[in-house]
């Protein structure tokens, strides 16, 4: 199996088939437009503008389960990002990631790259304290994904190599995606 075996909703109601990108790098990331973290769609973006011709594609999977930070619908959601961090990646149908209605990509994305820990950050510390509080300590050990801005990165054969906690600082996912381009 392969992450090239999947598809993704589209926003306008089509499917999004992960084969069209074969022989790119794939940056696959669940976003809100209400959270801390959606700053990072800055960064985003100029990574995209800057690798998207030497074969990088990032995939924004808009998610609405972690404290309802990802409000609205899919076009008023297309719209903040357009407007506020002029986004030109593809941006896909709100969609859940955990749980019983969960994209069957994430099950496959979750099962090739587990959770592996916060790490021993101010921030890491900080989201294992929210996390556990919210949703318990088993929560914790399961390969579930645990907030917004989780990215999963795909190199150009289509493995999932990376996976980073929301809290990575951009400048190491930069760099994973260059070496892999």
């Amino acid at each position: 199996m392969s992450i090239y075996e999947y598809s993704v909703p589209t926003a306008d109601g089509g499917e999004l088939s992960l084969k069209e990108f074969e022989g790119k790098v794939i940056l696959i990331v669940n976003t809100a437009t209400g959270c801390g973290y959606t700053p990072q769609y800055k960064p985003l973006e100029e990574m995209y503008e800057k690798y998207h011709g030497k074969g990088l594609e990032i995939i924004d999977i808009p998610c609405n389960q972690f404290m309802g930070q990802a409000p609205g619908t899919d076009e008023e959601i297309h719209e903040f990002c357009t407007l506020k961090y002029n986004t030109q990646f593809p941006q896909m149908k709100k969609s859940d990631v955990n749980g019983e209605n969960a994209l069957p990509l994430y099950g496959y994305l979750k099962e090739q790259q587990g959770f592996r820990g916060f790490g021993r950050s101010v921030k890491g510390i900080a989201m294992k304290s929210m996390v556990k509080r919210l949703y318990g300590s088993e929560f914790l050990k399961s390969p579930e994904i645990k907030w917004n801005f989780t990215k999963f990165l795909a190199d150009r054969e289509g493995n999932v190599v990376r996976r980073f906690e929301p809290m990575e600082d951009m400048e190491k996912v930069e760099a994973a995606v260059e070496a892999l381009l």
